[in-house]
């Protein structure tokens, strides 16, 4: 391990959950890589899209905030993070990237340059292309050298790592009291125009974060925004993504937030529906599996012992041998801690999802 990872790596491990993480990281790494301001959050693996926690250092007002998400998904700009998640190198620095001209990118243009900022440095903390968190850093005076992009890849993956650890659900978490979906429609301005009961039940179960107030009363987190403004990208076809996240509950639980934009009058984009709802048990089985690190074929096989087929039954439904089955099997039972079929089914579909105790 590189000596100047070390104490970046102490202090992650340190961290009893993933807001923790960002601060002692971030405050070590300042050490090491000077920056005047920071953007720490939690991606969801499947999509990229971010979640909680955020932790925002020193940029001032929320409406920056906003501004930021919405030139990332919405503008041309250099360095996308979801280019970055799949690049070979996960961090870049802008000036090094444009050839010293920033301008070139539209989130520097309209956003970064009125507040000062000189560089940023971004990087994706990722396990393969699973981005697992997502951060930049600002200066208000020189560049990002090589040197210190090359620090902040290299901590990429042992922090994407600790970060897995921590988005597994709460063993605590049973259900909730109120499974009906909740909805919010935004008009095509990205205002939030009206939502149901239920949508006001299910944000009060989200953490604080970043939020901003709308005409309805509801302070909407930057995680359910951010949601909204990927559907409006990908009608755009700017993105070719999936408008879905997973947002961790202050009870340990984890609702599903999905968007898609309707279509308007002489089918222009119209409309924003979201709907934010309990994660179902598929979606919960595929973030625990994450968590555990399992592939897609090792889920791909757990789902299908779940469904109670047997080893030759699953070998036959993958079109692979009873012996590479049962491989599998063994490096499931390891990754997830348990010794049999009955348990593994249980840690993954069904122990976060019993009916809350009244």
């Amino acid at each position: 391990m590189s000596d100047r990872r070390r104490p970046v790596l102490a202090a992650a491990e340190q961290a009893a959950d993933a807001r923790e993480l960002f601060s002692r990281v971030s405050a070590r790494l300042r050490r090491l890589v000077p920056f005047h301001s920071a953007v720490w959050t939690a991606a969801d693996p499947e999509t990229g899209l971010i979640t909680a926690p955020m932790l925002v250092e020193n940029l001032g007002s929320g409406g920056g905030c906003a501004a930021y998400w919405q030139s990332e998904l919405l503008e041309e700009n250099v360095l996308p993070f979801r280019d970055l998640a799949r690049a070979l190198v996960p961090a870049a620095g802008l000036r090094a990237a444009t050839g010293d001209l920033p301008a070139r990118s539209a989130r520097f243009r309209h956003l970064l340059l009125d507040q000062g900022v000189h560089d940023e440095l971004r990087a994706v903390l990722r396990i393969g292309d699973r981005p697992w968190g997502l951060v930049s850093l600002f200066r208000t005076t020189d560049a990002f050298h090589p040197q210190e992009t090359a620090l902040l890849a290299d901590l990429s993956r042992p922090l994407a790592e600790r970060l897995r650890t921590f988005a597994r659900p709460a063993a605590s978490a049973r259900g909730t009291d109120s499974p009906a979906p909740g909805l919010i429609l935004f008009d095509e301005s990205g205002e939030a125009m009206s939502a149901n009961d239920e949508a006001r039940h299910h944000l009060a179960r989200l953490p604080n974060g970043p939020s901003f107030p709308t005409p309805l009363g509801l302070e909407l987190p930057i995680w359910v925004i951010g949601t909204a403004l990927q559907a409006r990208a990908i009608a755009d076809g700017r993105c070719r993504g999936s408008a879905r996240v997973r947002i961790r509950t202050t009870d340990g639980g984890q609702l599903t937030c999905h968007a898609s934009c309707l279509t308007g009058p002489g089918g222009r984009p119209g409309p924003v529906a979201l709907v934010i709802e309990p994660a179902t048990p598929a979606d919960m089985a595929v973030l625990v599996g994450e968590t555990y690190g399992l592939t897609s074929r090792e889920l791909q096989i757990t789902r299908l012992v779940a469904r109670g087929l047997t080893t030759a039954e699953i070998a036959s439904e993958l079109f692979i041998s009873p012996h590479t089955v049962r491989d599998h099997l063994k490096t499931i039972f390891t990754k997830a801690g348990v010794s049999s079929r009955g348990v593994l089914v249980a840690r993954l579909f069904t122990d976060h999802h019993r009916p809350a105790r009244p």
